[in-house]
């Protein structure tokens, strides 16, 4: 008698890359998505009106970029409209950013090594080669290397908003990475900015606006609550970290990272999860695409294009943006992936990110601010930098819609079969396939109509069409089984096996 190998026997799994996201962080990604999408689209739409308007009229543009609003006393903050958008509008943005990082590396996919190595060096690298590469074209006569970190943004709303015009069904664990790469990319933006486009610094202004972040962060861990105490204390706060010669922005991102973003006790929404979920809206929604409105109105002309391929400058923005971002984050991802054998999800495959790195060189609005700082002196420069962030932007959307389009139907499956939930509870059946309560409700349900649910896990013997409002093409195997656990633990606990590296 040939002897069996015993069912408790450990057996080595390679850890999968792009699995299947745990219930709790895929809805929450789902909904932090939502709003980026919706905000991606209104992106489009400020940029789209900033360029008509400052083609069209331009004198009427520019005259409202330099309305001047504000008090110059006591802090200066006289300012023109165009720097009310790029200080203050996009301070909420890292606001938002700083939450989104901070939760990353307490509650989500980057509080572990293992998941957290492939988006963070595939980021690093989305940044570094085009960065690399814009030195190079600007090492000449001619060149301006003060604008090296021009291409090296992801911007996350409006790649999303790309997708949403082009109708792609891109699957849950795609966007996911898209979402992670581009927290760690804007970490890395935040850094570049306070460090290399920070000068003059009034020690003064600076100690007080630390006080004021101790200060929040203080009230916050004591449990105060309270808009009315925070807004104006983050007001302050903001004012003199622009006083200081930091960016202002920095004060956005450090009070974001201050804020508690893991539950305790009964909590259903950490703290840091509940001011982001009332914050995002109003950044995706209305800071963003004003900022967009304020700055990508650039005069568009045969000269102004003929000069982004002919001059160092915007040359290094396009081949940044389009080259370095796609072969860097590709790059990074396949040698982290082939190094630590991690195993690329069975329905996915290698062609499909590079169709997301390609997505990840629109550049827009950090690239459009860093274009600003680079160059405070020369504006026919920054103009010049805007619009090939503009072409390069552009680029990377239309090669991207193009490679995703031809995975479209796959993707649309694969969506089918992740949104799947027969029995109506809220909860997509492949979370519960191995649960026995699961299959006893879908056999009960099958006994009762005569059908079959199309997975074959319940009445394998009979196999007709689908139930209403199930899909017909989405079958196939999961991509990750996460047997006997609760898809509604709010705690998001995973199997120290499966990871989705970068969600």
């Amino acid at each position: 008698m040939t002897d069996q190998p015993s069912v408790h026997e450990p057996t080595t799994r390679r850890r999968q890359f792009l699995g299947r996201l745990p219930l709790p962080e895929r809805t929450f990604i789902t909904d932090a998505l939502r709003t980026e999408t919706v905000g991606g689209v209104l992106l489009l739409g400020a940029a789209v009106i900033a360029l008509i308007w400052a083609n069209v009229w331009p004198q009427a543009y520019q005259s409202m970029l330099d309305y001047t609003v504000g008090p110059s006393s006591p802090l200066h903050l006289d300012l023109s409209l165009a720097t009310w958008a790029k200080d203050g509008l996009l301070t909420i943005f890292f606001f938002v950013a700083g939450i989104e990082l901070k939760r990353e590396f307490v509650a989500g996919e980057l509080r572990t090594p293992s998941a957290a190595v492939l988006p963070v060096i595939a980021a690093v690298c989305g940044v570094a080669l085009p960065a690399i590469l814009y030195a190079l074209v600007n090492s000449g006569s001619g060149g301006h290397p003060s604008g090296w970190a021009i291409p090296t943004a992801t911007d996350i709303a409006f790649a999303l908003g790309v997708l949403a015009v082009v109708g792609s069904h891109l699957p849950s664990a795609l966007r996911a990475f898209l979402l992670t790469l581009a927290v760690v990319d804007d970490l890395i933006a935040i850094l570049i900015i306070a460090i290399f486009y920070s000068s003059g610094i009034k020690f003064w202004a600076l100690g007080l606006a630390l006080a004021g972040l101790v200060l929040f962060w203080f009230l916050h861990r004591r449990g105060v609550h309270g808009w009315y105490l925070f807004v104006p204390l983050a007001l302050v706060t903001w004012a003199l970290m622009h006083e200081s010669g930091i960016h202002a922005t920095v004060a956005g991102v450090a009070m974001g990272l201050m804020l508690r973003c893991h539950r305790e006790g009964d909590e259903q929404h950490s703290p840091g999860e509940h001011i982001e979920h009332l914050v995002r809206p109003f950044s995706a929604g209305l800071a963003v695409p004003l900022f967009a409105l304020f700055s990508a109105g650039v005069t568009i002309s045969g000269t102004a294009l003929r000069e982004v391929f002919t001059q160092a400058v915007p040359i290094g923005i396009v081949v940044g943006l389009l080259v370095g971002k796609s072969v860097g984050i590709f790059g990074g991802t396949w040698l982290t992936a082939r190094f630590t054998r991690a195993e690329l999800n069975p329905q996915l495959k290698w062609a499909d990110m590079v169709a997301v790195s390609v997505l990840a060189g629109i550049g827009f609005t950090v690239s459009l601010l860093i274009s600003e700082l680079a160059f405070p002196d020369d504006p026919a420069l920054a103009d010049r930098a805007k619009t090939a962030v503009l072409v390069g932007s552009l680029l990377c959307a239309t090669i991207a819609t193009v490679l995703l389009k031809l995975r479209n139907q796959h993707y649309r499956a694969l969506c089918e079969e992740e949104e799947r939930d027969v029995d109506e509870d809220g909860v997509p059946d492949i979370y519960q396939e191995d649960d026995p309560a699961w299959q006893a409700r879908i056999a009960e349900r099958a006994r009762t109509s005569g059908r079959a649910h199309p997975s074959g896990r319940a009445h394998a013997s009979e196999r007709p069409r689908p139930l209403p409002g199930e899909a017909s093409g989405a079958t196939g195997a999961t991509l990750d089984s996460e047997s006997s656990r609760d898809p509604r633990d709010s705690q998001g606990s995973r199997d120290p096996g499966d990871s989705s590296a970068g969600r």
